[in-house]
C-alpha cells in the first residue's frame, strides 16, 4: 500500500455550477464581476473569451485565478489599465479571502471584472479598491449563497461482511465517522462489498484499520481502492 500524499488534501472551491455575478459602480464606471470554477488555466481562458464576445463595448476585461490543491497557479492580467491597479488586487482579494472552514485556501477559481469607463479617471488608488471590492463583492455573494465546497482527496476502500453482519459493520463505521458510499450485496455470493472513504492522512488510515478490526473481531481485512477527489 503506498502512503498517503503529504500534500494538502482539502481546500475549498466553488460549487461546480456555480456563476456569481455582482456589479458595482464608482463615479459611473461599470464593474461587472463574474466569478467561476475552473480547474485549469484554459477553463480560466474561456471565461475571459466568453465575457469578451459578450461585452465587446467593455473597455476592459481584467482577470484573476488561483488554480491547484497547493494554489500554485496565480495568475493576474490588467487588461490594459494601470500596472498594478486591476489583476493584482483582484487576485490578492481571492488568495486572502477567508472561508467558511477559517482557512484562506480558495482555489480552483476564476475571477473576471468588466469595466466600463464612466468619463472619470479613478486615479491609482480608486481602481485598486474598485477592483479589490468587486472581487470581494463576489466572495460575499458566493458565501451568502452557499456556494462554496469543501474539495477533499479521499482514499477508498473495499470491504468484504457477511450479509448477515453487513448492516451492523455499516453502522458501526459511520457512527465512528467512515463514510461509507456504497454496499454492493450482489457482488460476491453470501457477502457484501462496502465501498469506504476517509480522509487522505496516514493516522487516517490507521484509524481505519483499528475500527475495521474492531467491527469485525479482527476476521475483515481492507482492500485499497485508490483516491479520488470529491466535493463535500
Amino acid at each position: 500500500m503506498d502512503s498517503p500524499s503529504t500534500a494538502a488534501s482539502a481546500y475549498t472551491v466553488l460549487a461546480s455550477d456555480a456563476e456569481i455575478i455582482t456589479e458595482i459602480e464608482r463615479k459611473k464606471s461599470r464593474f461587472l464581476t463574474v466569478m467561476r470554477r475552473a480547474e485549469s488555466s484554459d477553463r480560466a481562458h474561456q471565461l475571459v473569451d466568453d465575457l469578451r464576445r459578450t461585452h465587446p463595448t467593455a473597455r476592459h476585461h481584467c482577470s484573476a485565478w488561483v488554480i491547484g490543491a497547493d494554489r500554485r497557479i496565480q495568475r493576474a492580467n490588467d487588461d490594459g489599465e494601470p500596472s498594478g491597479t486591476a489583476g493584482a488586487p483582484m487576485l490578492e482579494a481571492l488568495v486572502k479571502a477567508s472561508m467558511p472552514s477559517g482557512r484562506e485556501d480558495l482555489s480552483d477559481v476564476v475571477v473576471v471584472v468588466v469595466r466600463w469607463f464612466g468619463g472619470t479617471l479613478l486615479g491609482a488608488g480608486g481602481l485598486v479598491s474598485a477592483y479589490s471590492d468587486s472581487v470581494i463583492a463576489a466572495l460575499e455573494s458566493a458565501g451568502a449563497s452557499g456556494a462554496f465546497r469543501r474539495h477533499q482527496r479521499l482514499r477508498q476502500y473495499s470491504l468484504l461482511a457477511p450479509i448477515a453482519e453487513a448492516g451492523r459493520w455499516e453502522n458501526e463505521l459511520r457512527s465512528t465517522g467512515v463514510s461509507v458510499l456504497n454496499t454492493d450485496y450482489g457482488k460476491i455470493p453470501g457477502n457484501a462489498a462496502l465501498t469506504l472513504a476517509i480522509p487522505d492522512e496516514m493516522d487516517q488510515a490507521n484509524q481505519l484499520a483499528a475500527k475495521t478490526a474492531a467491527v469485525s473481531s479482527g476476521t475483515a481485512s481492507l482492500e485499497e481502492l485508490g483516491t479520488a477527489w470529491v466535493d463535500l
